[in-house]
């Protein structure tokens, strides 16, 4: 068997969440150097070609959140220079980060996801804002919820109570991508699931519950420390837990995904577990759901790290 020796960990990127990123590549790279496994820390950049081709690492971590890292590019550029990488393929990246497509491949399964409707900025130009914010207020009903159809971390994600705000949360929206999903807001209690798969198959980690401090899990209650309760395993009934962890392996299924995953989700008063989007690179930061999910299911990190990174380098 292989031995890992020396792995390249990715981080940092030019999408809004590269401090996010750079955070989970630290957390990834202590990890591994707590068990001996030289590990390099890298930037994407114009030098990243010349590095992966002059001095291959045996295996690249990418820890990328955003565009380029989640929606399939560096992924691409890696299997182009032969190096193996932890991590979904380019295609399964490209289907979890569009969230429309995440959403209608789950429904074709029988999960429940939030009736929405997808509008690029265009539209409000060509058609006339007015006129079709009030359909979409009128089809959807309130509240609403505004988020960018790709990204991440809540970027330009935004609660809407009214048919009144739903224009500045477009324009919020509009500022991290060219298409809008509008989606009904389901109430309940929100979970994240990790999926992960060293070698024997998926299997779905302990879900966590969220509850942010204001209600709404922005940018702020993600990654300020204290800004959000975390409940791991989530507080509610075992049966409810398990159709969570099974719409999770769901998830990661039929997106084609591999090695780990997480899957966020609302379930409702009465106990229906609702799909909202799967991750293909989940945090990895010391606030982050995953490695939360780990420890509550007995798993050292730094090992979990490792066995990926190995489980990588095997099948390159």
């Amino acid at each position: 068997m292989a031995d890992l020796d020396r792995v390249l960990v990715l981080a940092g990127g030019l999408s809004p969440e590269h401090e996010v990123s750079v955070h989970s590549g630290r957390s990834v790279a202590e990890a591994l150097r707590r068990l001996d496994v030289e590990v390099q820390v890298a930037d994407v950049d114009a030098t990243l070609l010349d590095r992966l081709t002059a001095d291959p690492p045996q295996v690249v971590f990418p820890v990328l959140h955003g565009s380029a890292g989640e929606d399939g590019t560096i992924r691409e550029v890696l299997d182009l220079v032969g190096v193996p990488y932890v991590g979904a393929a380019p295609a399964a990246c490209r289907l979890a980060y569009a969230k429309p497509t995440a959403k209608a491949l789950m429904a074709a399964r029988g999960v429940r996801v939030p009736r929405g409707a997808v509008l690029p900025k265009s539209a409000f130009h060509d058609l006339g804002a007015p006129a079709l914010l009030a359909r979409l207020a009128d089809r959807l009903g309130s509240p609403l919820f505004v988020k960018p159809d790709r990204g991440g971390s809540a970027f330009g994600a935004t609660p809407v109570t009214g048919v009144q705000d739903l224009s500045a949360a477009l324009v919020s929206c509009f500022a991290y991508s060219d298409s809008a999903l509008v989606e009904e807001q389901v109430q309940g209690t929100e979970l994240a699931v990790g999926v992960l798969d060293t070698g024997d198959g998926p299997t779905a980690l302990p879900p966590v519950e969220i509850v942010p401090d204001g209600g709404v899990y922005d940018y702020a209650a993600r990654y300020t420390a204290g800004r959000t309760e975390f409940f791991c395993p989530a507080r509610l009934p075992e049966e409810v837990l398990a159709a969570a962890r099974e719409v999770a392996l769901t998830a990661h299924r039929a997106l084609g995904l591999r090695d780990l995953s997480r899957t966020d989700l609302i379930v409702t008063d009465g106990g229906e577990v609702i799909f909202l989007e799967a991750n293909v690179a989940p945090g990895l930061t010391e606030t982050s759901t995953f490695p939360m999910a780990a420890a509550a299911a007995g798993l050292d990190f730094a090992v979990l790290c490792r066995e990926l990174a190995h489980q990588a380098l095997l099948r390159g």
